[in-house]
């Protein structure tokens, strides 16, 4: 299911998610500047590669601790591809601003960090030595659609679904969308053949969607915000 628009309206302007949006597609552009071997060296020292984690974490590898933090933020800022980034744009273009009309704009940008914090922590401890980096603001978005699904369950989405253009609720698309990533990453997790195995982060996506539902129960609704509907 690919989703076109929802019909929830927004009563503040989410200048935040259109910042978010327009720095990864800048970030993109610069890494497009870049030839392949400093394009290769940007993902792995910024990206987040598991299996470097892992030693970090186990004192087998000599890293300095800003070495094994900052690829856990960077990395959820860097994209593989226009396809990539693009399809994670599109989705936060479309969720991302109800979530934060009800937190409000510092409190969004807290939650989307954590949530993209929780899906790399996700993705590390599942695939804990794997020598992929990990990238794509995916997990972070996985966090906005927890928490759509949890605000919106009733909203309608219009989806594209194979040839079919459907009006849908938000908790079906949403909740089909977890289903296929958890099926995915168990998938990916019993065919596991090698550390250098690469592909989507499933199970970003899982722990992303989680930190979301978690997280949006946590986090208050901003003062003074419109009620649409009661």
């Amino acid at each position: 299911m690919i989703p076109i628009r929802d019909d929830q309206p927004t009563f503040s302007t989410p200048f935040l998610n259109y910042f978010l949006i327009g720095l990864n597609l800048l970030i993109y552009l610069f890494q497009t500047l870049l030839d392949p071997r400093s394009m290769k060296l940007l993902l792995y020292q910024l990206g987040l590669v598991p299996a470097r984690v892992t030693g970090f974490l186990l004192g087998t590898r000599h890293l300095h601790l800003a070495a094994g933090l900052v690829p856990f933020f960077t990395s959820m800022f860097l994209h593989g591809s226009w396809l990539h980034v693009i399809g994670n744009m599109w989705f936060l273009w479309i969720f991302g601003d109800n979530v934060e009309d009800y937190l409000g704009h510092f409190q969004y940008l807290v939650f989307y960090l954590l949530s993209g914090l929780a899906a790399a922590v996700a993705q590390v401890a599942l695939t804990p030595y794997s020598i992929v980096p990990t990238i794509g603001a995916s997990g972070a978005i996985a966090g906005v659609l927890g928490a759509y699904f949890i605000l919106y369950p009733r909203a309608r989405v219009l989806t594209w679904f194979f040839i079919f253009f459907l009006q849908v609720p938000a908790w079906v698309m949403l909740g089909y969308w977890f289903v296929v990533q958890f099926l995915s990453g168990a998938a990916s997790s019993i065919a596991y053949a090698g550390n250098s195995t690469g592909g989507i982060a499933f199970w970003a996506h899982v722990g992303g969607f989680i930190a979301g539902v978690i997280l949006i129960k946590i986090f208050p609704e901003r003062p003074r915000r419109y009620r649409y509907g009661t």
